[in-house]
């Protein structure tokens, strides 16, 4: 089943003007959950609409409350969310990091008790898309365990690089775990396995079942103590530049809200371009394999499904698309 860009913003938008949302709000949260499904990220798309909604009615997001700055030191800028729309914050501390960074040549914007941003590389590519370098990450609950360690300890805390092109931009958007949670998700809903190892099941097995990772919540490390290494770090960074919640600290309320996050850009005024072609041509060049297909440039695969589906139309889990048009 497909449905138009426009057919699942307009659906958006109607439930989340229900729900409290200014127009603004509405608008800019709904654009976003509709661009995810549009570049392919089904899973921070439609799929993940009807969770922000119970989250909305459950108070851990409140559609009226709006970000502050509650503090700065030269051109880093703290803020407290005050647990708006994480989308919609996230949105307001990039657009702030980029004014930083056309000023200074470098901003940073850190943000404290806000809530899940969705897809992260949204933010890449809006930093790319006004000529910017973006980099920026995220804490989250408890759902993978650190390298020597059975229980899960570590969010799969998601990390975003994104270098404007005119060719197109590169946007590497990737999760901590082999694969994330919505990308799990994905394969549960089209009863597939996954191709790879990507977490244990409740005995503690390597598996590629991806319900029995999502009922364990032990996801597995990206490069094992590499990436168990880089969440934890990353936890370290957001929560510590915010002043805000450790993966911890999120955990112990059971629920994912009131996360820590951090948007740096740098002004990519000066960015050799040349270099950069060099770079993807010479990685370009490597032969092809016969699982791979090609070898792509981060961002590459989004441009072409977004094209695609701008084209055909979005595919939808009918049972998803049903739930959200009754909301």
């Amino acid at each position: 089943m497909k449905v138009s860009f426009e057919e699942l913003e307009a659906q958006f938008t109607s439930v989340l003007l229900k729900y409290g949302f200014s127009e603004e709000k509405a608008a800019l949260c709904a654009r976003i959950f509709a661009e995810n499904s549009r570049d392919g990220v089904y899973s921070h798309g439609l799929n993940r609409f009807p969770v922000f909604v119970k989250l909305v009615k459950e108070g851990l997001i409140k559609a009226d409350a709006e970000p502050e700055k509650i503090g700065s030191n030269g051109v880093v800028e703290q803020w407290d969310g005050n647990l708006a729309p994480g989308m919609y914050t996230a949105s307001k501390a990039m657009e702030r990091a980029i004014e930083l960074a056309k000023q200074n040549g470098m901003g940073c914007v850190a943000v404290r008790n806000t809530n899940h941003w969705m897809r992260g590389g949204t933010y890449g590519w809006q930093a790319a898309d006004a000529g910017c370098i973006g980099i920026c990450a995220t804490n989250a609950i408890a759902n993978m365990p650190p390298y020597g360690g059975t229980e899960p300890r570590l969010g799969n805390n998601p990390l975003v690089i994104a270098v404007p092109r005119k060719q197109g931009h590169m946007v590497l958007d990737m999760a901590m775990s082999q694969f994330s949670y919505g990308k799990m998700q994905e394969y549960e809903l089209k009863g597939e396995e996954l191709p790879v190892y990507g977490g244990y099941d409740v005995e503690g097995n390597l598996s590629t079942n991806p319900a029995a990772i999502r009922a364990s919540t032990k996801a597995l490390p990206i490069g094992f103590w590499k990436g168990s290494g880089l969440a934890l770090m990353l936890d370290v960074l957001v929560a510590s530049l915010s002043g805000g919640r450790t993966v911890g600290q999120i955990t112990a309320d059971g629920k994912e809200a009131g996360v820590s996050q951090f948007f740096l850009c740098i002004n990519a005024e000066n960015l050799n371009e040349q270099i950069l072609e060099q770079i993807i041509s010479y990685t370009k060049s490597s032969p092809a394999s016969d699982d791979a297909g090609e070898a792509r440039y981060p961002g590459e695969g989004t441009l072409a499904t977004r094209q695609k589906n701008i084209k055909e139309g979005i595919p939808v889990n009918p049972e998803i698309w049903a739930q959200v048009q009754a909301l």
